[in-house]
Formats: structure tokens, C-alpha cells, sequence
């Protein structure tokens, strides 16, 4: 497995939330730059998540069809041919910041393909959307999360909302730099009023602490990471005292309710992070975030790098005095590879700081697991006894492989002998139980 399923999403976020780190989200433009990510996470031995923005999906499609939907669908469908090559990570797509005028030339349409998709039986091409409703008052804001997030359920996808506005630019999107950049505790618990915990369907939270998009100088930004805990702690206490209706009596069309650490309710997103210090980083990460969104850095890396390319070379890359260049040097693969390392620098710097780094989930079926323990134990010498005996091999699976991997959890269903989707849930009888293993 490399793009993720639903139920591997889900596993990926609760187990960034239980493990108290984040996933990098990428946002790509082009077929360099998404490769660039892949090699990044693989590098960085990390799962992670990879998105277009309105802009960069219009701008997949070509600029003369210049189509959100076609440049979607374009960049999934490459992604998914190409990460398959990539089989120890899982990458997630995603599509970010649709604000209220796109919607219905961009997610909507997008949530409706995938809606007929799964009632085909089949995976959805995204694993998750956000809508943007930063420019619009929190009421109306939470009546179209609402009905989207409805829609996320028919299509097996998680919704991702955000509540407050984020400074600076994004795809033509402005806020000004001002208070209104900050969420309020009171924020937190209106969403969770109308659009639940997860017992309504699965959803992060991007709350604004100070965000601003694009490049700053340090001190133009006012981060106030703290402000994550208070929305967190209010709504969690909110939760257990009555003024939030009981999660557990709801029921889940489409998956089981999200992993919840104590003083957690929301998994939460960190926008506009760009020139951010390692501490509000690493402090905002620690309230709950589980996806930290990485443009601005990414860009600079890839474009820094053919930069230096035209500089060094720029005698063999124009046509100068008469002479014909140097086609070895203005071939475009000569300086994409360039800009393609850089960037996957940047994305295991991204790893590494958020804490996902070394941590890809590993979906491996029973049916391996027990070779491996025949292999390595000689616990059992009956290979169909053991495939009949889950609850006693996975007590012991998780002393072998202690170190260097953990077992995280196990499939909630009975799943099929698979060597080429080994976490794909099936819910038909087998001799099998699928496992996910990480790096300990």
C-alpha cells in the first residue's frame, strides 16, 4: 500500500495523535514537485500527506484548459501510478483552502466522483478536503462544514475545516495581519456543538493562533500556540461536563470514531507555519496538531535550486555571442533533478522537525507475520493452527518484534490473503488478521 485508504488515513492520524507527532503536508503543483515529495517521505522514512491548492489544481490541468477538477483527478491519478513505487510509506491526498466561491467548481464535484466511487465498491481518488471558510461568519461557516462533512462520509473521506482567518496571501486568498487571526475557546466549542467529535464523521481543525501564509521576517508573526491548549482543554472539558451530547451514543456511517487522547478532542492543522521557530513548532504540535501545511519553504527550495543552476551556468543555458549553449545544461532534467533533491531536503527537514520521521506505519497481513515467527521462533509448527489463533499470536508478535518495530494495532475485520493490498479490509471470512507495525 502506498496511497493511503480510508481506514489507513484514519490509522495514520490517530496514530499521530496517540504518538504526539505531525505529518507534513506538501503542497505540489506539478509533476516535479509531487515526485520531489515521494522522495522526501522516503527519505525521511515517514508517511505523510501531499495536496493541491485551487491553484495549483487549475494549474495541473495545463494553462490553456485551466480546470480544478481535470488537474485534480490528473495529479491523483499520477500519484498513484508513481507511488506505488514507494511501498514502505503511505502518502494521503488532499486538496487545500477551497474557499466558498470554488466549492462548487472544485470539492463538491470532487466529493460527488468519489461518493460514486465507493457505491462502486471502489477506494476514493482523495483521502481528504478542506474547505476554507475563513472569510465567512462562524454560523455559516459551520452550516457548509456541515453539509460537506456529510458528503465526506458518503465519499470514505476525512473533511478538514478552518476556523478564523489566516493572514497574508494564499492563491490570490488575503487576510489582513490583525486580531482577528486568533481563535477563541468559544470558537472550539461551536464547532464541536454542530459538527460533533467524530461520532458525525471524521474531521480536522485548522484554529488560528496567528497565522499568516507566505515568507516573514522573525517578529512579524505573533504565534500564540498556547491558544491550541485552551480551545482543546475547553472543549474536551465541555465534553465531559454536560455541554457537548454524548459521542458515544451517535453512530459512525463510515468509520469507527477517532482514537481521543485525554485533553485531545480535535486532531488539529497549523497553517501559514512558514518562518516559524522549532519551539512554537514543536509546542503547537504537542496541543494536537497532526498536519502542518509546508508551501512556502518547499517552493523556495525547488526554485533556489534552479536558480543556482541559471547562475553557474548561465553561459551554456542562453545562447550568447553567437555560440549554441551547452544542451546538456539547459535540458530540463539537468536542473529539475536539482530542484527535485533540494526540495526533498526540505521535506525530510519537515519530517524531522514534526516528528515523523523513522515512524511509517508498516500494514503487514497474518499470513507474513506468521512466516516471519516460523522463520525466526519455530513457535509454530502448524502454520494453518496458527492462522487460526489470532489472539494468541499477536501477544506474542508484539515481544518479537518489540524491537525494532511496535504493533500499533490490528485490523478490526477478518481480511483476505493479499500480497498486493495487505491492509485492504475485505470483511469476508479468511484465515488472516492484518497488523500495522512501526518503527519502535
Amino acid at each position: 500500500m502506498t496511497i493511503a485508504t480510508p481506514e489507513r488515513y484514519a490509522e495514520m492520524l490517530d496514530a499521530a495523535r496517540r504518538g504526539g507527532y505531525a505529518y507534513p503536508a506538501i503542497n505540489v503543483t506539478s509533476t516535479q514537485t509531487l515526485n520531489a515529495a515521494l522522495q522526501g517521505f522516503a527519505e525521511a522514512e515517514s508517511d505523510g500527506i501531499i495536496q493541491v491548492s485551487v491553484g495549483g489544481s487549475a494549474y495541473f490541468s495545463g494553462q490553456s484548459v485551466n480546470d480544478r477538477v481535470v488537474g485534480s483527478l490528473a495529479f491523483a491519478a499520477f500519484a498513484h501510478e508513481v507511488a506505488a513505487r514507494y511501498p514502505n510509506i503511505t502518502v494521503a491526498l488532499h486538496t487545500d483552502h477551497c474557499a466558498k466561491q470554488y466549492l462548487d467548481e472544485w470539492v463538491r464535484p470532487l466529493l460527488a466522483h468519489e461518493a460514486e466511487q465507493v457505491k462502486r465498491g471502489e477506494e476514493p481518488t482523495f483521502q481528504s478536503h478542506m474547505w476554507d471558510g475563513s472569510t465567512v461568519p462562524l454560523e455559516e461557516n459551520l452550516d457548509i462544514a456541515s453539509e460537506l462533512l456529510e458528503k465526506s462520509v458518503k465519499a470514505h473521506t476525512v473533511l478538514e475545516i478552518e476556523i478564523g482567518a489566516v493572514g497574508g496571501e494564499e492563491d490570490g486568498h488575503s487576510a489582513e495581519i490583525n486580531e482577528k487571526l486568533y481563535s477563541t475557546p468559544a470558537d472550539g466549542v461551536r464547532v464541536a456543538e454542530r459538527l460533533g467529535l467524530g461520532e458525525h464523521g471524521r474531521y480536522m481543525a485548522a484554529f488560528t493562533f496567528g497565522n499568516v501564509h507566505g515568507a516573514y521576517k522573525p517578529g512579524i508573526v505573533k504565534l500564540r500556540p498556547r491558544l491550541l491548549h485552551d480551545i482543546q482543554t475547553e472543549v474536551w472539558n465541555a465534553a465531559h461536563d454536560g455541554r457537548l451530547g454524548s459521542a458515544e451514543s451517535a453512530h459512525v456511517a463510515s468509520c469507527a470514531l477517532p482514537d481521543m487522547p485525554e485533553g485531545k478532542p480535535f486532531p488539529l492543522v497549523f497553517h501559514g507555519g512558514s518562518g516559524s521557530t522549532a519551539a512554537e513548532i514543536a509546542e503547537a504540535v504537542s496541543y494536537g496538531v497532526v498536519k502542518m501545511n509546508i508551501d512556502t519553504d518547499t517552493q523556495y527550495a525547488f526554485s533556489r535550486a534552479i536558480a543556482g543552476h541559471m547562475f553557474r551556468n548561465y553561459d551554456s543555458v542562453l545562447k550568447i555571442d553567437g555560440e549554441v549553449g551547452n544542451k546538456k545544461l539547459y535540458d530540463p532534467r539537468s536542473w529539475g533533478r536539482e530542484a527535485e533533491t533540494a526540495m526533498a531536503a526540505r521535506v525530510v527537514e519537515a519530517c524531522q522537525q514534526l516528528g515523523s520521521a523513522g515512524r511509517a506505519l508498516i500494514p503487514i497481513p497474518c499470513s507474513l507475520l506468521i512466516s516471519f515467527l516460523i522463520l525466526h521462533s519455530g513457535f509454530f509448527p502448524n502454520y494453518a493452527l496458527a492462522a487460526h489463533m489470532p489472539e494468541f499470536h499477536s501477544g506474542i508478535v508484539a515481544v518479537l518484534l518489540e524491537n525494532p518495530y511496535k504493533v500499533l494495532s490490528s485490523c478490526k475485520h477478518d481480511c483476505e490473503l493479499s500480497m498486493t493490498s495487505l491492509h485492504r479490509c475485505s470483511r469476508k471470512k479468511a484465515l488472516c488478521r492484518a497488523y500495522t507495525l512501526q518503527r519502535a
